[in-house]
């Protein structure tokens, strides 16, 4: 039977995060692969979704956002870059961080323009400009003194008349790289020549632990360029919420609007009202949190060098890039995702091949990339498990 999916998305097939989810179930192993917690969120947080629940929020909440919400992210995001903004007017709530680029680019982006975007890239990403019907632009980002950079002559060269964005994240996932000042600052400078504006992923932005989080909304000229998109779910362990938001000039974020009253309209009202509290009264437990992961990353990376990989610390994130010649040699396999398959039905252990997060072949094929958003019991169990590599 013929295909009956649009063209747009034949490329793309099922995400990687279902595929390897699927394989990890069918062979008991241990899901080190997509990036959520296996442990819940804080009760504050839960129980305030509940009394929003026994207090009548359950109907359409306005469109942008419950005022209270977009009144809790302003606040947040004012203090963490200077920047006074409009919460009614500058904040838009969406469904997820991924909604929110899905609406950031259909609402900002036509047909012929060009999206720059740095690879490895979040899978949504190159669907998302389908979508639009522009041209994606690719800036390969690779590993240099033990963490991923892009290359300043390669991203300049990546502009042209037909640039009508570019889309960063920082942290970086899956390499966990958090961009420098001077990176941001390259960056802002394109932006500005080129009339460009920037949509900035930022769901990762607590969990950095080497390097300081900067927003590049906050870089001189970019506030009325920049469509800086974040999350609860990362900070709060909170990742089936699906709560995100947008936040942008009056102008840019009528545009975000444009396309979300159409995607989802408004995001789910009683958790929207539970975000606000985490958001004003949560910064112990982002704190704690974030020290979790630390120790969760020196262990993972201490566990998977053991083994034979050739570990890249993260900056920020809760993923670890681990390079894989020493094992997929032993092994008999050679590419990323050979080795995936490999390790998770004879090791019970899944991680992601980032290659599929790349559009230039061979790119990333290398590494493995493995989350490390779990409990100590559940990495302890992984390290053990691909510790049978080496007999």
């Amino acid at each position: 039977m013929q295909t009956q999916t649009a063209e747009r998305f034949r490329p793309f097939g099922t995400t990687i995060f279902a595929e390897m989810s699927r394989l990890a179930l069918e062979h008991n192993a241990v899901n080190l692969s997509q990036g959520f917690p296996d442990f819940d969120g804080p009760d504050f947080v839960k129980q305030a979704a509940v009394d929003a629940i026994h207090a009548g929020h359950n109907q359409y909440a306005r469109s942008p956002g419950v005022p209270s919400l977009a009144d809790a992210i302003k606040k947040r995001f004012t203090e963490r870059t200077g920047l006074d903004i409009d919460a009614l007017a500058q904040v838009t709530v969406t469904s997820g961080c991924t909604e929110a680029i899905a609406a950031a680019l259909l609402g900002t982006v036509n047909p012929g323009d060009e999206v720059i975007l740095f690879e490895p890239y979040y899978d949504s990403y190159r669907a998302c400009i389908a979508m639009t019907g522009a041209t994606p632009r690719f800036v390969s980002m690779k590993p240099n003194n033990g963490r991923f950079i892009f290359d300043e002559a390669n991203l300049a060269a990546a502009f042209s008349d037909k640039t009508r964005a570019i889309l960063l994240n920082t942290p970086h996932n899956p390499s966990g790289t958090v961009l420098t000042r001077a990176e941001l600052q390259t960056i802002a400078k394109l932006c500005t020549k080129h009339d460009a504006i920037a949509l900035s992923d930022e769901v990762y932005e607590d969990l950095t632990y080497d390097r300081e989080h900067i927003s590049i909304a906050s870089m001189p000229g970019m506030a009325e360029r920049t469509i800086t998109l974040s999350s609860l779910g990362k900070s709060f362990s909170l990742t089936g919420w699906k709560v995100g938001w947008a936040i942008a000039s009056p102008e840019l974020s009528a545009a975000v609007r444009s396309a979300h009253q159409f995607i989802t309209f408004s995001t789910a009202t009683p958790f929207q009202h539970a975000a606000a509290t985490a958001l004003t009264e949560g910064n112990a437990y982002v704190s704690k949190l974030r020290e979790q992961y630390r120790t969760a990353r020196d262990m993972l990376a201490e566990g998977l060098a053991d083994v034979g990989f050739d570990v890249t610390l993260p900056e920020g994130t809760y993923f670890i890039l681990a390079e894989h010649s020493k094992i997929s040699s032993r092994l008999g396999v050679s590419t990323d995702v050979e080795l995936s398959l490999k390790l998770t039905s004879e090791f019970g252990v899944a991680a992601i091949p980032p290659s599929v997060f790349c559009a230039t072949p061979g790119l990333c094929a290398d590494y493995l990339r493995f989350a490390f958003c779990k409990q100590q019991s559940t990495l302890e169990e992984a390290i053990s498990r691909l510790n049978k590599i080496n007999g």
